[in-house]
């Protein structure tokens, strides 16, 4: 019991601080500020976060401020590069230029200008379900909306994949055990998986509960999905589609929309869940995170 409750304490301990990591991006984030907040040594941290993440801290928030760096670049063409270095966390433009180059194989402004294009249909290419996708999505027209804060209980999954079929069958068998009747399903999109390699990417599966509902005894971690501004799509498709999906939003929608986004990641949540449904069919509202210039 003692080896169970430790492993348990070092996840939700490890994914306490992803979740720190990407709500606080665009600061300086100090390692040994937090440990003394955890009380525990910067030693003793840094074994747990590497073995539950598989990866050192300090490299795991350099790829973070790189990929949302990413993102920005295309959507948010009213930003400079400067600009959009200094909301990933970013204090010099050199050594984001050369940390970007160093990632990307190519500087942030060829980046920008359509070397973004190549690079991220590479990465759909070598997905079997997305490179078979023909969805067209130029028809959907988006919904702007101010959503509400929202608490989901969640499990963290390296690999955007057909694992995460299993995944969201953890999540309903606690949401049975905890007899949840009213809840949402929503996937969390911590890593945008049409710029980092879907083997890479962190996906994570929440189950969001109403305002009034509080779980005190559960072994899964939790976050806030704090109240925005986003953009909605209202979808139907199948496995495959929804990176097709992402791509579209990000590449053709939003530079044309008069908006840009934000380093909060964007989501879904299901009215019909493909990973859980035998077809493989999904029914899916998408929130984009937005700002109107």
């Amino acid at each position: 019991m003692h080896k169970k409750s430790t492993n348990l304490y070092h996840s939700k301990l490890s994914n306490n601080m992803m979740t720190y990591i990407y709500r606080n991006i665009d600061t300086d984030i100090n390692i040994d500020e937090l440990c003394v907040e955890y009380q525990i040594s910067k030693y003793y941290f840094h074994r747990i976060f590497k073995e539950q993440m598989g990866k050192n801290i300090y490299e795991m928030i350099k790829s973070i401020r790189l990929q949302k760096a990413s993102n920005l670049l295309i959507t948010n063409k009213y930003s400079t590069i400067t600009e959009i270095a200094s909301m990933c966390g970013y204090s010099s433009q050199t050594s984001f230029i050369r940390a970007f180059k160093n990632r990307f194989d190519q500087t942030p402004k060829l980046w920008r200008n359509g070397g973004y294009k190549e690079y991220s249909n590479k990465i759909l290419n070598s997905s079997q379900s997305s490179s078979l996708s023909d969805a067209d999505f130029s028809y959907l027209e988006a919904k702007i909306i101010k959503t509400k804060r929202k608490k989901a209980y969640y499990i963290r999954q390296k690999g955007y994949n057909e694992k995460a079929a299993q995944t969201w069958q953890k999540l309903m068998a606690w949401v049975y055990t905890n007899n949840i009747d009213n809840y949402e399903q929503i996937a969390m999109y911590h890593d945008n998986p049409i710029i980092t390699p879907p083997e890479d990417c962190y996906y994570v599966a929440c189950i969001a509960l109403p305002e009034n509902r509080e779980l005190l005894n559960t072994n899964l971690p939790s976050f806030y999905i704090q109240e925005m501004l986003c953009a909605s799509f209202e979808v139907e498709g199948k496995y495959g589609d929804i990176l097709k999906l992402i791509q579209w939003v990000y590449h053709h929608w939003l530079p044309k929309s008069g908006f840009e986004t934000t380093t909060f990641p964007s989501y879904s949540i299901f009215e019909e869940n493909h990973f859980l449904n035998e077809d493989g069919h999904f029914k899916i509202k998408y929130f984009v995170p937005v700002r109107y210039m």
